[in-house]
């Protein structure tokens, strides 16, 4: 397929270190300058990422909520106007067709915001289901451009430009119709980084004005542009999946710890008796989170095995930290257990981090297992998710909290860097946002 651009391109590509092809052959921009200060600066301060590449699916008529309803697994009839909510769709078989946000207008107007990879197959699977619903589905993503501005920063920043919306009282998950100059848009407060953030939809027409605005009026506090190696470090260290290489039609919500957003109390959607079944027999496979003792990162598809033995001698280590010191050799399994789905070094955390799917007797948090990268086996131990911020203090900070930022310290990057392995799928599912 031709590669697609965003709105940005021509900025991406005057300021970017490089471009890469990902999620619904779009081009993106894989950082400014290093993908680790990016992530660093996202945490402390305000970063701005390019997002335009998702999918915006405008749903109206009389039909649009019963149409919305059956489409995801969540539950929208208790929705207010101006609120948005995560959610999967599934199929028949409840495998995951793809994770979205839906954002409610009234009870005849909806949005849903749908993953960059499968954007067009996502737009047709809302518009097939609509046939004699009574309900207009339009794709508006051509004309709409997401800059995306995150961090502790994001709100005192946007407080010196936007206007018509009052940023403090604006609560998670809620969004708002505001300006920014002469630029109208919708402001909505969200990200897919685990940080304080807030998503821009904007005319496409006038998304390079606001974009170069933004950078010159948000440089006293800091904000950076941010690229896909930044996003996916962020992200990773949040476990928030993102669709393609960690979640698609072959796992259902339940295999990928997204069932807290499937509601059985609904009588009627799509893939609910599958996923009833799913429930009833459990789970073969979980996804779940590991800390590496490596300083590459794994490769998407990387085997991960159970411990077999301990070999019978001991290993010396000759650098690193642990060099002059004596190491068990560790031997895997004769039988594969899972596999990884993403792996980067986390700055914030300072570990080496990994996605995996995982049989479920091996899944549970302290386990020890092996991962084999470049045919090598490494140590691996299942931990608690997510890495960082369990307790979702930093996304729902109150305007109270602005002023004592909570700032992490750097760790220290592994020798062999953080961008080697880190995978460049960008299909950006919106993540248990």
């Amino acid at each position: 397929m031709p590669e697609r651009r965003t709105p940005f391109y021509d900025y991406h590509l005057r300021t970017a270190s490089s471009m890469v092809k990902g999620g619904g052959d779009f081009m993106f921009p894989t950082s400014y300058t290093s993908p680790v200060e990016e992530h660093l600066n996202v945490r402390r301060n305000a970063g701005v990422q390019d997002l335009s590449t998702m999918g915006e699916v405008d749903i109206k008529g009389p039909g649009a909520e019963r149409l919305v309803r059956r489409l995801l697994v969540n539950e929208v009839l208790d929705m207010e106007p101006g609120q948005l909510r995560y959610s999967q769709m599934c199929n028949e078989e409840g495998g995951i067709v793809d994770d979205i946000t839906v954002y409610k207008f009234d009870d005849e107007h909806f949005m849903i915001v749908v993953s960059s990879g499968p954007r067009i197959k996502s737009y047709r699977w809302i518009a097939e289901h609509a046939a004699g619903a009574s309900a207009y589905v339009t794709d508006m993503t051509a004309a709409i451009a997401l800059p995306v501005v995150q961090g502790p920063r994001s709100r005192q920043f946007l407080k010196t430009v936007v206007e018509d919306v009052d940023l403090d009282a604006l609560r998670f998950f809620r969004f708002a119709r505001g300006r920014i100059g002469d630029v109208e848009l919708l402001i909505s407060r969200s990200g897919y980084t685990g940080e304080l953030g807030y998503e821009l939809y904007t005319p496409a027409d006038q998304a390079q004005v606001l974009w170069e605005h933004l950078l010159q009026q948000g440089r006293e506090f800091n904000l950076r542009p941010y690229g896909v190696q930044a996003m996916q470090s962020l992200r990773i260290e949040k476990s928030l999946p993102l669709y393609g290489s960690d979640i698609n039609e072959a796992y259902t919500p339940f295999h990928a710890g997204l069932g807290r957003w499937v509601r059985f109390d609904k009588p009627d959607f799509i893939g609910r008796e599958a996923l009833l079944r799913v429930q009833e027999r459990g789970l073969e496979k979980r996804w779940v989170g590991l800390t590496l003792e490596s300083e590459a990162p794994a490769a998407a598809g990387d085997k991960v095995y159970s411990i077999g033995d301990v070999a019978t001698f001991r290993e010396m280590m000759y650098s690193g930290s642990e060099a002059g010191e004596y190491k068990d050799r560790l031997l895997p399994g004769e039988r594969q257990v899972g596999h990884v789905t993403a792996s980067v070094w986390g700055p914030t955390v300072g570990k080496m981090l990994a996605m995996a799917y995982v049989d479920t007797a091996h899944s549970w948090p302290g386990n020890n297992l092996l991962v084999e990268i470049n045919g090598r086996p490494v140590a691996a131990k299942v931990v608690q998710t997510p890495f960082f911020d369990p307790e979702m203090r930093r996304p729902r900070a109150k305007p109270q909290d602005d002023e004592g930022r909570l700032e992490p310290t750097p760790q220290p990057v592994p020798a062999t860097g953080v961008p080697a392995g880190t995978s460049l799928d960008t299909s950006h599912g919106n993540g248990a946002r």
